[in-house]
């Protein structure tokens, strides 16, 4: 149990929700466009 305290205080949990906000923004572009396409076009 000890070992799994010790991962979990080390992990830098700012940067990893940084890096997931950034990931979903991403992935969010493409999508939209995707949609758009298969809407053709209509919002």
């Amino acid at each position: 149990m000890d070992f799994l305290s010790d991962v979990i205080n080390s992990v830098n949990w700012e940067t990893l929700i940084q890096l997931t906000m950034l990931a979903l923004i991403v992935i969010a572009g493409p999508a939209v466009i995707f949609v758009l396409a298969f809407r053709n076009g209509d919002l």
